[in-house]
């Protein structure tokens, strides 16, 4: 008889994901966040806001030294790693919930999951600097595949766009010795898109759901968000529109949003999941 693989590092580290609709909690230690830039600098004041965001129902923290906003301005991996290092290794002792790292870049992925990382959450999708793959493979840290693209090209066919750039990660993330098993897609909402695209791979999230991986959905106070509005919004005044979206994407099979206010989301999601997952929604 063949011998049963070994768990999944994913469903130890989140062992209700599938069951309930989970939380990422945003740390942004990071001068120019599109959305709390310069707020949480600082080992004192990330920590601050960790223990809030774990108070709050945060399942994961996600920790990131560069912004990846529109129009950003490239972190040297020095810089990057000097702006999360220290936050990390202050956090890890005694942490209730995993970190998750958010780099596209291997050497910071390298030294964050050393200093208790345990996940890897790449905003290019594996395919920027390919040796993230490796490195979270001889670390055992599941990653996150998030869809991006360089340019914008609003005639593509963005959920089958989708479809071959996951493909491409999923061969890198393979040959590297990361299991299917531990792998997460994100659909990249508020990057490499058209508008009409961004609401588009929203609405079609089954599709990307019928690949066969859990999906993480972040489109917390997003500018998207903002042309909704019948007026000008800055992004904490997007609480709403954050929650309505990521109450549809968890409809439509997320099993993980990414988020800024994390308790407004948790006692929205136990409403979807009361409604979507009757079986554990009273765990």
């Amino acid at each position: 008889m063949a011998a049963s693989p070994p768990p999944s590092r994913l469903q130890a580290l989140l062992p209700d994901l599938g069951r309930r609709t989970l939380v990422m909690g945003i740390l942004n230690v990071t001068p120019d966040s599109f959305s709390d830039g310069g707020r949480f600098e600082g080992v004192e004041a990330a920590r601050a806001q960790a223990a809030a965001l774990i108070t709050e129902g945060a399942h994961i923290l996600d920790i990131g030294g560069e912004s990846t906003r529109p129009g950003h301005a490239p972190v040297p991996a020095a810089e990057e790693q000097a702006r999360v290092l220290p936050v990390i290794e202050a956090l890890t002792p005694g942490l209730s919930v995993p970190i998750s790292i958010d780099t596209y870049k291997a050497s910071t992925a390298a030294v964050a999951l050393k200093a208790g990382a345990t996940l890897v959450n790449d905003v290019w999708g594996l395919q920027r600097e390919p040796d993230i793959a490796r490195v979270a493979a001889d670390h055992g840290a599941p990653v996150i595949v998030m869809h991006n693209r360089e340019t914008i090209d609003p005639d593509l066919d963005i959920v089958a766009d989708m479809q071959c750039f996951f493909e491409r990660s999923l061969t890198i993330a393979r040959k590297a010795g990361i299991r299917d098993a531990d792998i997460v897609l994100d659909p990249g909402i508020g990057f490499g898109k058209s508008w009409d695209q961004h609401l588009e791979a929203l609405r079609r999230l089954p599709e990307i759901r019928a690949l066969g991986f859990p999906l993480l959905v972040g489109v917390s106070r997003k500018s998207l968000l903002g042309r909704l509005h019948d007026r000008e919004t800055a992004p904490r005044d997007r609480l709403v529109g954050s929650i309505a979206a990521h109450v549809l994407a968890g409809t439509l099979g997320a099993d993980i949003v990414r988020v800024h206010d994390v308790a407004q989301h948790i006692e929205a999601l136990r409403v979807l999941d009361a409604v979507m997952r009757p079986e554990t929604a009273r765990g």
